[in-house]
């Protein structure tokens, strides 16, 4: 008997027939496609997931390695700077680190690092002498290499031993170690000082024969930032002015290069001047060379310098090399405020200018409009801060953006806090606009500056989208302005009238900032202006400046402005981080110190490779401009 239920009366129902199922059909190309993409991105995941693991790891181990830093007794503290020396980094730390971790981006040292560790070293005991590590030293300002060089100098006179060593010496490299007592050279390194120069790339018959147009809107002869798309040579103005301030930089570093080895200036132009003859008399070796014009004091290989170190400063019984410590690691052990986050009285706030100068709020390392004027508020309504220092390395941008700086300096001095400017390398064009609402300006000698000009571009390219690609752009407007500034339509002339009208008010108004800044008439603005750069001394002479010295200075003449006397400490005004970005930051200051360790002297211990990127740099400069208004006060400026 069937254990199935069936109703009373009721048949049972007849089995189901089976139903044709037809086979399935094939995966279509597209399909295939579609799984392959997803199969992608489920790996991009994966592996995105597996780094961020590795990478919270390593900051784990980092950071406790970073603990616990201790400064060994009698050991040399080693400076070995990476890369470009700035007075600011550039983006945030959990960005420069995974930059770091995978090789990418440019490295970077900070200048105040170095500064304050040479300074704290001159007077602790347990700093026996200072080893300058120069060989992965990239680009370095000329007034930056001078406030290294008087660090370098102060610290001799605590009678410690300051040696440099490197495999070789660039020009940047070799100015710091020619203030050393004892310079070592690898045997087969050498010495190469070529000067300082400036050489653009000039496009005018590429864009000719590409029928790419660039209508350009400047006012001044010496504004040199548009000339490449006007031009195929540098204008005999630019030449001019260049020229003029390159030969102030080149004679300071002649004259304090030669000063540090005890030389003749004359003696080090002839090692340059006559360069070819003398390899050619040393058979090719530039060591030997280096030697023979008493450049270095000897040439010694790795473990010659290491054992000269021993013999200084003792040696270390873990890695049997000399005792010692980077001064990063210097810095961390010492556990110091050195931004002043945490003091209180009488203060001197220092907020640092450096970058391009965009509109809107930027990351460290470029100048933001918003941002950076938010930074002078925050000292101008900070009741313990009584003056300010406006620290700038810009070589301008945004016009209107300096503006909003310029008014923010304005309203801090109508508050009654003095403010004063210090340049660093470079201060023009916009880095001298938002200069100019100050009490006083400093500059280094060797800063460059000025360059009080305005222009605009504007490029279209409706010619070689017909020709070579056969698009053409056409309609309707209901007023002669309706897609006037597209970039694929005929240029109107009208409006380039117009664009060149605002052109010429900007650069009014330039010039009137600087007349009521300077108390000089506009006439008068107008002859040292029309885009021309000087030097730290040139402007002094012509007025634009008010004193020749660094950032201490400054910062000793805003106390005195604001009659503080000697009873006052000194606060750097930055942005405000979250607990998020302050976790990160203190992780990252321990992968700092473990990132940095000294190898041996005259041991590159970098494991990264330094690219130039100036090509795509430029390129990429031009396509951040923001401006509302599209007028640009912008120095492009290079010492090579």
């Amino acid at each position: 008997m069937s254990d199935a239920y069936t109703p009373y009366n009721e048949a049972p129902a007849p089995a189901p027939e089976p139903r044709y199922e037809p086979p399935a059909p094939r995966r279509s190309r597209l399909a295939w496609l579609g799984a392959f993409g997803r199969g992608i991105d489920r790996l991009r995941r994966f592996v995105v997931n597996t780094l961020f693991v590795i990478i919270v790891i390593a900051l784990i181990v980092i950071l406790l390695q970073g603990f616990g830093s201790k400064v060994p007794d009698k050991a040399a503290l080693v400076i070995n700077p990476t890369g470009a020396v700035v007075e600011q980094i550039s983006g945030d730390p959990l960005g420069r680190f995974t930059d770091q971790l995978t090789g990418q981006g440019e490295p970077e040292t900070l200048l105040k690092d170095l500064l304050d560790a040479i300074q704290a070293a001159k007077a602790d005991d347990r700093i026996a002498a200072l080893v300058l590590d120069l060989d992965d030293l990239g680009s370095v300002g000329m007034s930056k290499l001078l406030d290294l060089k008087a660090a370098i100098v102060d610290f001799k006179k605590s009678g410690k031993k300051v040696i440099a060593t490197g495999n070789e010496y660039g020009q940047n490299g070799y100015f710091l170690a020619a203030q050393a007592d004892e310079v070592f050279l690898h045997p087969q390194g050498g010495i190469i000082l070529e000067g300082f120069g400036r050489f653009t790339t000039f496009f005018k018959d590429g864009l000719d024969k590409l029928e790419v147009e660039v209508h350009v809107f400047r006012v001044g002869e010496y504004k040199s930032a548009v000339e490449p798309f006007l031009r195929n040579d540098m204008s005999a103005e630019s030449k001019e002015a260049n020229l003029a301030y390159l030969n102030d930089l080149w004679a300071t570093y002649l004259r304090e290069t030669a000063a540090g080895r005890k030389l003749q200036v004359a003696d080090l132009q002839a090692y340059i001047d006559n360069f070819k003859a003398n390899v050619a008399a040393h058979h090719g070796q530039l060591s030997e060379l280096a030697l023979k014009a008493r450049l270095v004091d000897k040439l010694a290989n790795p473990d010659e310098v290491r054992a000269r170190l021993i013999q200084l400063v003792g040696e270390d019984e873990e890695s049997h090399s000399f005792k010692q410590i980077a001064y990063t690691e210097y810095l961390a052990a010492r556990d110091e405020d050195r931004s002043g986050a945490k003091a209180s009285g009488n203060l001197v706030g220092v907020v640092v200018a450096k970058g391009e100068i965009l509109d809107g709020s930027q990351p460290a390392g470029t100048i933001g409009g918003d941002s950076t004027a938010a930074l002078i508020r925050q000292a101008r309504q900070n009741k313990d801060v009584k003056a300010i220092v406006l620290r700038v390395d810009s070589p301008g941008g945004s016009a209107f953006a300096s503006e909003v700086i310029r008014r923010e300096c304005e309203l801090a001095r109508k508050a009654g806090k003095p403010v004063v400017v210090s340049m660093g390398s470079v201060a023009a064009s916009g880095g001298y606009w938002i200069s100019t609402s100050a009490d006083e300006i400093w500059a280094s000698p060797a800063t460059i500056t000025g360059s009080i000009g305005i222009f605009g571009m504007f490029p279209t390219v409706d010619k070689p989208l017909a020709k070579y690609l056969g698009v053409h752009v056409d309609g309707v407007g209901t007023t002669p302005l309706a897609g006037a500034m597209r970039p694929d339509r005929p240029f109107n002339p009208e409006v380039g009238e117009v664009i060149q009208l605002i052109i010429n008010k900007g650069y009014d108004d330039f010039l009137t900032r600087v007349a009521e800044a300077r108390k000089m008439s506009k006439e008068a603005v107008d002859k040292i202006a029309r885009g021309r750069v000087w030097s730290g001394e040139d402007a002094l002479q012509v007025g634009l400046v008010d004193k020749l010295g660094g950032l201490p200075q400054a910062i000793e003449s805003a106390a005195a402005r604001a009659k503080l006397g000697k009873d006052y400490k000194v606060r750097y005004i930055e942005k405000e981080l979250d607990w998020k970005q302050r976790l990160v930051t203190e992780m990252l200051a321990g992968a700092a110190v473990y990132l940095d360790q000294p190898a041996d002297a005259g041991v590159s211990h970098l494991p990264f490779l330094r690219e130039t990127r100036a090509l795509s740099r430029q390129a990429m400069l031009y396509a951040r401009f923001n401006d509302p208004r599209g007028m640009y006060a912008y120095c492009p400026y290079a010492v090579e």
